[in-house]
């Protein structure tokens, strides 16, 4: 089972909503490492027009059949035959790099710097030859950023910049010579990091629960039902109530021309 399956015998020593006090349990503290985040911005905007070349490509063939088709890259065949048509593209990963990076403090503000850089998005483009076959292109979007942070003061440990992004395309085009010129939506965050040791509160260690099998499961529905049918009395104000969003329309007169019973 997982910490959130209603089989679990302890949820309340796992991950999750905390009922009651959460004070509750709190019986030592830990000196965990981990990257703390000083300080993050995201940006978000429409660039159009813009000429991606790409390096390289794979040829998408589909396996199996039914449910169980699903498309495989692998190594082309053969080179893509114009004309070239553009299918679709977004970004491959999140993780992005940041060249020409630039950390300028400001005197005017203590706390702040400027930070430029490009960041380099990886994005897969889905394109089609004239022999209807399918590929994918690996390609590689720079985007300027010129933006202010919070800077930590100087220590023994340092922090870095990092930059996490996502892309989608609105349109694109095939141009000639490997270039795709494309109309792409993106997000872009950066961040200031440092790992650090930091002392948190703890409920002690979390207790792994047993996995649940799939195949177990089927009949679980079935099995959780009552024995025999319960001896519930039918109220039929509460009935048409429920079927009314809640209006109880045993004040209306007739119930048939009752206003609420359409």
């Amino acid at each position: 089972m997982s910490f959130y399956s209603y089989k679990n015998a302890n949820p309340g020593c796992c991950p999750g909503s905390i009922s009651g006090n959460a004070l509750d349990g709190l019986d030592e503290k830990v000196c965990i490492q981990v990257q703390r985040v000083y300080d993050s911005c995201l940006q978000q905007q429409q660039l159009t027009n813009v000429n991606v070349t790409v390096t390289s490509y794979a040829q998408v063939v589909t396996t199996g059949c039914g449910c169980n088709q699903a498309a495989e890259e692998v190594p082309p065949t053969s080179t893509p035959v114009p004309p070239i048509t553009f299918e679709s593209c977004r970004s491959s990963s999140m993780d992005v790099d940041i060249s020409n990076l630039s950390v300028e403090r400001l005197a005017d503000r203590p706390c702040f710097a400027r930070v430029r850089g490009a960041v380099q998005i990886p994005i897969d483009i889905l394109f089609t030859d004239s022999q209807c076959r399918e590929y994918i292109g690996k390609g590689v979007i720079t985007v300027n950023r010129d933006v202010l942070l919070a800077i930590p003061d100087d220590s023994i440990v340092p922090f870095n910049l990092e930059g996490m992004a996502s892309a989608v395309c609105v349109a694109g085009s095939y141009q000639g010579d490997n270039v795709f010129r494309l109309t792409i939506c993106v997000t872009i965050v950066l961040k200031v990091l440092a790992k650090v040791e930091i002392l948190v509160p703890s409920y002690g260690f979390c207790p792994i629960p047993p996995c649940e099998e799939f195949a177990d499961s089927v009949c679980d529905e079935f099995f959780s039902l009552p024995l025999f049918p319960p001896a519930t009395l039918c109220d039929e104000d509460a009935l048409l109530s429920s079927q009314n969003g809640g209006v109880n329309c045993g004040n209306c007169g007739t119930r048939r021309n009752c206003c609420c019973n359409r």
